[in-house]
């Protein structure tokens, strides 16, 4: 006879609470806030990697297809360079565009120590950071790097999140990646906790740091590494008003309702028939010099599961600009989020920051991107965040943006908002970030801003 089953509880709400107790730790039982800069810049030293570019035909193992130019590696692993046909709303565009299809895996690992949750951080060297070495989650792999397919070192940590029992998972959420730049990319975003008493051997370059140490350093300049903020976003922190502009069943239907209207479509194609795109001996880049090139680089010294390598990778143009309008309604604060189209999203759109863009991409004389001027031109007294932080540095070259959040007013970014916009409290974009494929990366960032900073967590909405 069968044993009879056994009910669980749906939801933890303990976790929350804990992690909120984390994020008001402002130091740790094991590393001092202040020393992590330099920490990191030791490794940088120590590692000694050199980044240098290359022409394409230097790149090692990595050549262009004869029948459709895809940029290509000899073991048919890691990513492709493929062209990208859209037909959207605002027209249609080619571009090259990275195909990964495998599912990385984003894992940070939790333990309590006097009472408060610590999280294990690594200092990871990746080519594309302008800094080099940056705080990264305790794992941070693709299948190809973790089944090691590249014939180097096996990854640390990785058996805490290859199968984790239920009761140590605190989240656990496939989550999407840059659409510009990636064709439906996801990695499985994961915080895993193992008991007090276990040991953790801790390598020398990692640090466990609580949430409220995280939230100090995410006000510094190329600190934490943009799969650290995927992760931390990720995390269900308690939300301590019930109210909001709109009720979350009138949300998802209004966002519902924003990726049902919009029709857009999309293939894959050779990479050597995109149009407005020239290969040339260094970089595959548009004529008119916007968006992004795609070029090569070669890596030694790096410190990593192989020494060096070379690859392709991606460089924008300039530096973005990703922010928050930020406004408080009868006490509640609430952000506006922009459902945003991007070639690459499995889905039609995403929830976006207000504004999510590269200035220089916009001529003179040509339409600026909404409320892009608003943020801009905000007296200082109303900037609440700003830190430029760098996106992921194994695809992407100096990819660099100016976070910010910004109090606005009723001129600025009316409480009715245009179409295609809407006023979310950061309670309600948490919940829907611990699902797949609603919230982007870029509004992940400043979503763990909003998670774990003292200026938006004394009154979190």
């Amino acid at each position: 006879m069968s044993a009879p089953a056994v009910l669980v509880a749906r939801t933890a709400p303990a976790v929350a609470d804990r992690l909120a107790r984390s994020a008001a730790a402002p130091e740790g039982s094991h590393t001092a806030t202040a020393a992590v800069p330099g920490w990191l810049a030791a490794h940088r030293r120590a590692g000694g990697a050199v980044v240098r570019r290359i022409p394409f035909a230097e790149l090692e193992h990595w050549s262009f297809a004869p029948r459709t130019g895809n940029l290509h590696h000899s073991s048919g692993r890691f990513f492709t360079i493929e062209g990208l046909h859209a037909d959207g709303p605002d027209g249609t565009w080619q571009q090259p565009i990275i195909v990964q299809p495998e599912i990385g895996i984003l894992g940070i690992l939790a333990k309590e120590f006097d009472g408060v949750l610590h999280f294990l951080m690594q200092a990871k060297m990746e080519p594309g950071n302008p800094n080099l070495v940056q705080l990264s989650p305790t794992v941070q792999a693709t299948r190809s790097n973790y089944t090691q397919a590249h014939g180097g070192s096996a990854v640390k940590y990785l058996e805490h999140f290859l199968s984790p029992p239920p009761g140590q998972v605190l989240t656990d959420v496939l989550q999407s990646e840059h659409g510009a730049w990636f064709y439906r990319k996801r990695n499985r975003n994961m915080i895993v906790e193992v008991g007090a008493d276990v040991d953790v051997a801790v390598d020398d370059a990692f640090c466990w740091l609580t949430l409220g140490q995280l939230a100090r350093l995410l006000r510094l300049d190329n600190v934490v590494n943009m799969d650290a903020r995927t992760v931390l976003a990720s995390a269900p922190f308690p939300s301590s008003a019930p109210r909001a502009l709109s009720s979350d069943a009138e949300l998802l239907a209004w966002f519902t309702g924003e990726r049902a209207r919009q029709e857009v479509r999309t293939r894959r194609m050779p990479l050597r028939e995109i149009a407005g795109w020239h290969t040339g001996e260094h970089t595959i880049s548009r004529a008119d010099g916007r968006f992004f090139d795609v070029a090569a680089v070669r890596v030694e010294g790096a410190g990593r599961e192989v020494a060096g390598w070379s690859q392709p990778i991606i460089e924008p143009v300039g530096t973005g600009v990703v922010g928050f309008a930020h406004r408080v309604f009868d006490g509640v604060g609430h952000v506006l989020v922009h459902a945003r189209i991007e070639g690459g999203f499995l889905d039609t759109a995403e929830l976006a920051p207000t504004v999510q863009c590269v200035p220089q991409n916009y001529p003179p004389g040509s339409a600026r991107p909404r409320f892009l001027d608003a943020l801009l031109g905000a007296p200082a007294g109303r900037v609440r965040y700003a830190s430029v932080h760098s996106e992921e540095g194994g695809r992407f070259l100096n990819a660099e943006s100016r976070y910010l959040i910004v109090e606005t007013d009723e001129a600025s970014t009316p409480a009715k908002a245009p179409p295609g916009y809407h006023w979310v409290t950061p309670g309600q974009l948490n919940w829907l970030a611990g699902h797949s494929r609603y919230v982007n990366v870029q509004a992940r960032t400043l979503l763990a801003v909003l998670n774990t900073d003292p200026a938006f967590t004394a009154a979190r909405a």
